[in-house]
């Protein structure tokens, strides 16, 4: 059973930068793909930012310049670096995995994803 834990949100005023963890168990999966999703009161979740197996990336273009995802494989963790944070960027932030190679119009929809953690909230003022 994979579990993901987030860990790193809080609040921060428009200009200022937070970084979001994602640490999950360990496993044996050499394919696999990790994104990072967010959730605003009364909207629907939508796709931030993607990273494959082999380390390739892409982010929405809401963030694109201002957000960073990366991962360490020796410490099992997934991480959101996100700079010049704006009001528009509050949400819950969602860690979620899938077994699949990261491309196509499927990565980018939440119920594609399998394995998911319980959020960490991040408020911008």
């Amino acid at each position: 059973h994979v579990q993901l834990v987030e860990s790193g949100g809080g609040s921060v005023q428009a200009g200022g930068s937070l970084r979001l963890s994602c640490a999950r168990s360990t496993w044996k999966y050499s394919t696999y793909c990790m994104g990072w999703f967010r959730q605003a009161p009364g909207k629907e979740r939508e796709w931030v930012a993607g990273i494959d197996s082999d380390g390739s990336t892409s982010y929405a273009d809401s963030v694109k310049g201002r957000f960073t995802i990366s991962k360490d494989n020796a410490k099992n963790t997934l991480y959101l670096q996100m700079n010049s944070l704006k009001p528009e960027d509050t949400a819950m932030y969602y860690c979620a995995a899938d077994l699949r190679r990261f491309g196509g119009s499927w990565s980018l929809r939440p119920p594609s994803y399998k394995y998911w953690g319980q959020g960490t909230q991040v408020t911008v003022s």
